[in-house]
């Protein structure tokens, strides 16, 4: 598995966020009202991939990966990677979304009052789409092993 790259999230979320205002357009006037809460979701779940992305680092820059005690076993480290690329694509897709909707509203706030009432709930679910991203991405690199230093290697093959 390769890790995720930060140029391809960013092309994903431009391309959302084109897609994203192409849509909102044509179909603004049947949004429900966005509040403050419409993306605080996206804040709990990068909070607990963050916390887990700690807990995940100390354990493998402790070297204590394996199974038994107190260690963490190495399944648990893999199915959190997978889970950091995909919280990872998932939020740069809400990202681009929101942030094609804040394309719609920001130039609209004059004219349109709900626009002007709507811009708060979407800046801060943008927000807390790229929280989602930075604690994957963070996640994901709390999964890696630490580089291995030469002078400990374990290989016993003749000079």
């Amino acid at each position: 598995m390769t890790p995720t790259r930060a140029r391809d999230l960013a092309v994903t979320v431009v391309v959302t966020a084109v897609l994203g205002y192409l849509l909102v357009l044509g179909l603004y006037r049947w949004f429900p009202p966005l509040t403050v809460w419409t993306g605080l979701s996206l804040a709990a779940i990068a909070a607990v991939e963050a916390g887990w992305g700690g807990y995940v680092r100390a354990k493998v820059n402790a070297g204590e990966i394996g199974s038994g005690g107190d260690r963490l076993h190495p399944i648990a480290v893999a199915r959190s990677v997978v889970i950091a690329q995909a919280s990872a694509w998932v939020g740069a897709l809400v990202l681009g979304w929101w942030i094609g909707v804040l394309a719609y509203l920001l130039p609209r706030r004059g004219e349109l009052q709900v626009a002007a009432a709507d811009t708060a709930g979407a800046v801060v679910a943008a927000v807390c789409a790229l929280a989602l991203v930075v604690a994957a991405l963070w996640l994901q690199h709390s999964c890696k092993s630490p580089p291995q230093d030469p002078s400990e290697s374990t290989d016993t093959a003749p000079e």
